[in-house]
């Protein structure tokens, strides 16, 4: 991944839901271009930092200890909405809310906000893929462990 987008998860329950955080900063490459003079995360940004925790609340719902590791893919993004700019030193609390599933494949429900008032939301799907490539695995166990530190008890991390 180019980008990290979510900064820390302040809660995970597998098959459930997961929270977490997004801090923007004006040191953030992507506000310096996105607009000068009146710096936002683009909208595309907002939506990508949901789906990579979505992403994380799927690959954890779904695996099964002693099988190939599998990795959500993003497969279609629906009703995205945006509400309102977010810009330097605003926090965004980020949450995600599994809907449905079937064999190999999720439907999550994101919301993004910003002191409480909603900035995004949308549905996002997921595919389940094997990934035979040991340095995804490696860079994502490295992510969700960096992401999940301050949690108690511990994830399981695929």
């Amino acid at each position: 991944m180019r980008w990290f987008l979510v900064d820390k998860v302040t809660e995970l329950v597998p098959g459930e839901r997961i929270r977490g955080v997004k801090c923007v900063s004006l040191g953030d490459e992507v506000l310096h271009d996105h607009f000068p003079d009146y710096p936002i995360l683009p909208g595309a940004m907002i939506l990508e930092s949901l789906a990579q925790l979505a992403g994380y609340l799927v690959e954890t719902s779904f695996h099964v200890a002693g099988t190939p590791v599998r990795r959500a893919v993003l497969a279609q993004i629906k009703d995205a909405r945006f509400y309102e700019a977010v810009g330097p030193g605003d926090r965004m609390d980020l949450a995600a809310t599994l809907e449905s599933s079937l064999e190999g494949a999720a439907r999550v429900r994101v919301e993004a906000s910003v002191d409480g008032k909603r900035v995004a939301r949308g549905e996002v799907t997921f595919v389940l893929k094997e990934a035979p490539s040991e340095r995804i695995h490696e860079q994502r166990r490295w992510l969700y462990k960096l992401w999940t530190k301050d949690l108690v008890p511990a994830p399981v991390i695929p």
